[in-house]
């Protein structure tokens, strides 16, 4: 008999390479779904203060007039990172005479520096509560960032996600969840917030 070759693909064990590589995204699809796809807004009551976050115009400022409109505070602080030109924050900016509307870019242009400027107005204004939006899978983040940078001692923080639906492919999950956790250790490694101004 002659030699017999084999074509195509050798049989064995998958590279270890491979295989971790399955495991990281499973795991991060798995415990990312848990923590921030499924993250829980809290309960609306009334505050001083509705702080809208930067990130995209998907309703969240509407939303967040939405909320003064309905008595929930007198004052939306809208996030402003965006570029003068931008149509969606030259219509929510316009001054009101129902509730007070204040939009202002924040430094740096981050979820940490929103919590920094919502930390400076409160302190100017006495606000001892406020609402922040931000999406649904930013919220856990969002909250850690504003108990660190903006609540103590004594504010509270009401989170709300912007009422929305995420047709998100797997591969856009898996980018967003990695994301949030890689967001989450820069900002337990950038720590307290209480020498920066």
């Amino acid at each position: 008999m002659g030699d017999r070759r084999r074509s195509g693909v050798r049989a064995g064990p998958l590279p270890a390479a491979v295989i971790a590589l399955v495991a990281v995204l499973f795991l991060n699809g798995a415990t990312g779904t848990f923590f921030f796809g499924h993250a829980q807004p809290d309960p609306l009551r009334k505050v001083d203060a509705i702080v809208v976050l930067g990130g995209e115009h998907d309703g969240r400022e509407a939303y967040g007039l939405k909320l003064a409109e309905q008595g929930y505070a007198p004052t939306v602080l809208i996030s402003d990172p965006y570029s003068a030109r931008d149509p969606v924050m030259k219509k929510y900016c316009k001054r009101r005479t129902d509730i007070e509307v204040i939009c202002r870019p924040p430094v740096p242009s981050t979820t940490r520096g929103e919590a920094l400027m919502t930390r400076t107005l409160a302190e100017q204004r006495g606000w001892r509560s406020v609402i922040v939006i931000s999406w649904r899978y930013h919220l856990p983040r969002a909250r850690r960032i504003f108990d660190v940078c903006f609540a103590p001692p004594g504010r509270t923080v009401v989170m709300r996600d912007v009422p929305r639906s995420y047709p998100f492919s797997v591969a856009q999950w898996q980018y967003t969840y990695l994301y949030q956790y890689a967001a989450w250790v820069k900002a337990e490694v950038q720590g307290a917030c209480n020498d920066i101004t």
